[in-house]
């Protein structure tokens, strides 16, 4: 967050992942609200349309959200994916855990 607030990167992030960070953080984070204004405040928020949804639906992944993750970070030109998903698709966009991207750009 940090190194995308301050401009180091740019940060997309796919509007359902806000959602399920709201669906799961409000069961155990008393004031979500504050940190979903950041998100929103920080990353450029995207969403799906047909056409991205179409091409998820192309992928031979049973995971489509991260299909669409995959394809939206493919249409905005994303460098990479920072995902602690093991089993997250990708076949032409590098893939970084978080604590490897910090280890790597942020130390």
């Amino acid at each position: 967050f940090n190194a995308i607030e301050k401009k180091i990167y740019e940060g997309v992030i796919l509007d359902i992942t806000v959602l399920n960070i709201d669906y799961i953080a409000q069961k155990q984070v008393k004031d979500l609200q504050e940190f979903l204004v950041l998100i929103n405040r920080v990353f450029q928020v995207v969403g799906g349309s047909n056409e991205t949804m179409g091409s998820a639906l192309q992928i031979p992944n049973n995971d489509l959200e991260d299909n669409l993750q995959y394809i939206c970070a493919q249409k905005f030109k994303c460098d990479m994916i920072i995902t602690n998903d093991k089993d997250f698709y990708s076949d032409s966009m590098m893939l970084m855990s978080s604590l490897d991207f910090i280890d790597k750009y942020l130390s």
